[in-house]
């Protein structure tokens, strides 16, 4: 992509050191090295700290997982900074009050990460039709001397999936499910008739998500709103064998509240990629209860899956250069809305 101007503009890497290669992997520093001057190699948080004074003439700055707050202090050395990229999903913890003054684009892989919480979220949709989870816990207990029944296995034809929130990801997770012969619904406070019709889903109350589909899938933001919407009531008014699937924030689940209702209905599952606390601590029945399955954040970006985190920030930069409009820049209103 040819750029606006020819002098190379000076930029700086800096997140945690432990995941830097699979998020900033060598084509994509090679592609970036071929246009811009390095301030000085990758830094973490802790050494961008001690030597602050690196920034003063960064212009670009692209971060990860492990980034510092932009605050007032940071921003005072900043004063050439024209653009920040976050080759990860949320920016929340890392931009302040005095970044969104300072008017500076900043830029979010949120919709690369985005595409493999899709993927595993329709995995575990169709196995949870399969009740597969039930059956494996059924097969592995010595004591279960029968084969596991298949009589109450709804399978996958035309079947009740409800999708709670279509953000970036609820979206992506209703496009695939599009080729399946399920009966797909929605829970969103702002979907729109015109969006709705296009992903081909049908709008529903939260209500209405818990007590008559055969699957509730979660991809609800965490937010002042949000935190703990999913409780005791409607947990119990799962109908009989339904799995709740979360790979949004564990907060918006009422913890507690699902443990006891979990404890009571032994034939309700719940697929639990997010906590309330991570890791689980040791101490909670979530780790013991037979119908409850934790998967410890698989569903986001794993090995090769996060060169597209550096790759979507690679793209954006060479936008940015082009004076081409960005396609993943994040309002000050958009980041308030997200997890």
């Amino acid at each position: 992509m040819p750029h606006a101007s020819s002098q190379r503009p000076i930029a700086l890497v800096v997140m945690e050191e432990a995941r830097r290669a699979e998020v900033y992997p060598e084509h994509v520093l090679a592609a970036l090295g071929d246009q811009v001057r390095w301030a000085r190699a990758p830094m973490t948080r802790e050494e961008l700290l001690e030597d602050i004074g690196v920034l003063d003439a960064v212009e670009y700055l692209f971060l990860g997982w492990g980034a510092p707050e932009l605050d007032e202090r940071l921003l005072q050395h900043a004063p050439s900074l024209k653009l920040v990229l976050m080759a990860a999903g949320s920016i929340r913890a890392t931009v302040s009050l005095a970044f969104w003054r300072r008017r500076i684009p900043i830029v979010s892989a949120a919709a690369a990460n985005a595409l493999p919480v899709a993927e595993f979220s329709v995995a575990q949709i169709v196995l949870s039709l399969k009740h597969a989870h039930r059956v494996a816990r059924e097969m592995a207990d010595p004591d279960q001397l029968e084969a596991p029944s298949r009589a109450d296995i709804p399978g996958v034809y035309r079947r009740s999936v409800a999708l709670l929130s279509l953000g970036a990801i609820g979206r992506l997770v209703a496009e695939r499910l599009a080729p399946f012969d399920l009966d797909v619904f929605a829970y969103d406070p702002f979907l729109r008739t015109e969006t709705a019709r296009t992903l081909g889903v049908t709008p529903i109350s939260l209500e209405q998500a818990f007590a008559a589909c055969d699957v509730v899938s979660c991809h609800m933001p965490l937010l002042p709103e949000t935190r703990g919407a999913i409780g005791e009531k409607l947990l119990s008014s799962l109908k009989p064998g339904a799995v709740l699937i979360n790979t949004s924030r564990g907060a918006v689940i009422d913890e507690p509240a699902l443990i006891e209702v979990l404890g009571k209905r032994p034939d309700i599952t719940a697929l639990l990629d997010v906590t309330t606390d991570e890791p689980v601590p040791t101490s909670s029945p979530l780790r013991r209860l037979p119908n409850a399955f934790l998967t410890s954040h698989s569903s986001g970006s794993q090995g090769r899956e996060r060169w597209r985190l550096g790759e979507l920030v690679l793209e954006e930069f060479e936008r940015h250069r082009s004076g081409v409009p960005l396609l993943y820049a994040v309002t000050e209103e958009e980041a308030r809305s997200r997890a």
